[in-house]
């Protein structure tokens, strides 16, 4: 059963004819303006892997990935959950340079996930990864390009408002920046999610570091899968969401694993087993390049810059019942 919130007074500021045409803008501004700001370029993508290729993300640990068999090929294979590992083989194969990178349309289902206004089991996203040096391993790189790609929402969000002025979003350009360790410390007596909006609330864009490790209280702030983020050098990039009064989280992304912190976080996960993956033995022995990459959360960027309600309401999926009556009972249009 889903938790839909319906925001007291809430009228979609754009009928369903305007709301696609938005749509539209959004994606093709914001993936031309992001290309251009990380050197970025279009390439295709699997839906699918094979299940035994240790490609798939495996996210918090705990998701099932929706599988099917080939028999023509007689093998099994697996929709992607996201494309962290697979966009890293792919820059080695392509012999992408320094500097230089790749981004795609991500599409996926997640049939685990919980159902709720920022939620859906249909996932899309801008997957990119870059290529770097092993001196840009370090928190000053990975901050630079968090700005960027928040400048890039703000362009985006601009030429919206010229466009359908009814809209004015407003988003802060000016990122806060903060590790997991240190927002614990400022709201010692809230849970993880709490502390994201409290600190949201405050300063309005924020990216919250180092998460994946566990933190001083012995908990987590976010699980990661061990072996695509750097878990000292990776982070989440939220804001503050006045229509539904909460921190919405629009990137996860990182510097990636190199050698060192492979072996150190498959440890700490208890994952050794994944060593005998190819994509594992070519990071341990240092046949991958160094990266840094992410997921932009296509349908939430949208829902953000045109303030709809519900993510129902800027992409196709399936709903409960309870969703559904709710969503109809208050003018509500779920695509």
């Amino acid at each position: 059963m889903s938790k839909f919130i319906v925001p007291e007074n809430y009228v979609s500021y754009l009928g369903l004819y305007d709301t696609q045409a938005a749509i539209s803008l959004i994606k093709r501004t914001y993936q031309e303006t992001l290309a251009d700001a990380l050197h970025l370029k279009r390439v295709s993508a699997p839906l699918f892997v094979e299940a035994d290729s240790g490609l798939n993300d495996d996210l918090n640990g705990f998701e099932r990935a929706v599988g099917f068999d080939i028999p023509s090929a007689k093998k099994d294979g697996v929709v992607i959950h996201s494309l962290a590992k697979w966009k890293r083989m792919a820059l080695h194969d392509y012999k992408f340079f320094v500097g230089n990178g790749l981004y795609t349309d991500m599409n996926a289902i997640r049939r685990d996930e919980d159902l709720d206004n920022l939620h859906s089991i249909y996932v899309d996203q801008w997957d990119w990864e870059k290529v770097i040096s092993k001196e840009d391993r370090n928190l000053d790189y990975l901050f630079n390009q968090v700005s960027l790609i928040v400048k890039a929402l703000v362009v985006t969000q601009g030429i919206l408002n010229i466009k359908f002025p009814a809209v004015e979003s407003h988003i802060r350009e000016d990122v806060y920046f903060i590790s997991s360790e240190d927002l614990l410390k400022r709201y010692p007596d809230l849970s993880a999610k709490e502390r994201e909006k409290a600190i949201c609330r405050e300063y309005g864009t924020v990216f919250i570091y180092g998460i994946g490790d566990k933190l001083s209280n012995g908990q987590k702030h976010d699980g990661r899968a061990p072996d695509y983020d750097d878990w000292s050098l990776n982070g989440d990039l939220l804001v503050y969401y006045d229509v539904l009064d909460c921190a919405m989280e629009l990137s996860s992304m990182g510097i990636r694993v190199d050698a060192k912190a492979l072996d150190y976080q498959l440890k700490a996960a208890g994952a050794d087993e994944r060593r005998k993956f190819k994509y594992h033995q070519m990071i341990l022995n240092d046949e991958l390049p160094y990266t840094i990459g992410g997921g932009i959360g296509q349908s939430r960027l949208c829902m953000l810059l045109m303030k709809k309600a519900h993510i129902g309401e800027v992409h196709s999926s399936i709903w409960d019942e309870d969703t559904r009556n709710i969503a109809r009972d208050n003018k509500i249009i779920l695509l």
